[in-house]
């Protein structure tokens, strides 16, 4: 029997790699565990949120900014490049619900992965949010209305973490 694989068997190998480490994105993203989460990335890695992208040194702040609860991922949609057999983009879907009131925010990731000598990595994470309106962007524009006259969720959450940047730049 052959231990060559075949391109098939690799290609499905990845596949399972690729969803292994999203798995484990959305696991660490849940239980705050900041360095599980930048774990998953390549050290020139970025996350791209709110109108703004987030190198990983601005991922603690980030985490610690970002609502709490528990991230929902779908499978990835995985295309690898024809040209290069080590780097692939895929698409991921995200229902987000916030711990306290179960808010929920839906949307997609894009992604960029790369194999390393560690395995595969995100490059980079895009979120897309799907707004009440059926439009999709990459702002948190809706008003998330919970009974009680509503609130704004992104817009909230990109001042409070601008806010502990700029304290931190002072600091420095």
């Amino acid at each position: 029997m052959s231990t060559k694989k075949t391109e098939s068997t690799r290609r499905t190998d990845d596949i399972v790699e690729i969803q292994q480490l999203l798995a484990r994105y959305a696991v660490t993203i849940t239980q705050g565990d900041v360095d599980g989460l930048i774990g998953v990335f390549t050290p020139d890695g970025t996350y791209s949120a709110f109108g703004e992208t987030y190198s990983l040194a601005r991922f603690p702040v980030l985490v610690d900014a970002a609502p709490k609860g528990l991230f929902m991922t779908g499978e990835s949609l995985v295309e690898f490049d024809a040209a290069n057999p080590d780097a692939a983009t895929g698409t991921q879907p995200l229902c987000f619900v916030e711990h306290s009131a179960h808010d929920m925010r839906i949307g997609y990731y894009r992604d960029t992965y790369v194999r390393t000598s560690d395995g595969w990595r995100l490059r980079t994470r895009a979120m897309t949010f799907i707004r009440r309106s059926g439009e999709h962007g990459a702002e948190l524009l809706f008003i998330d209305v919970r009974g009680d006259g509503g609130r704004i969720v992104g817009i909230e959450f990109a001042q409070r973490a601008a806010d502990i940047i700029g304290r931190q730049q002072r600091k420095h």
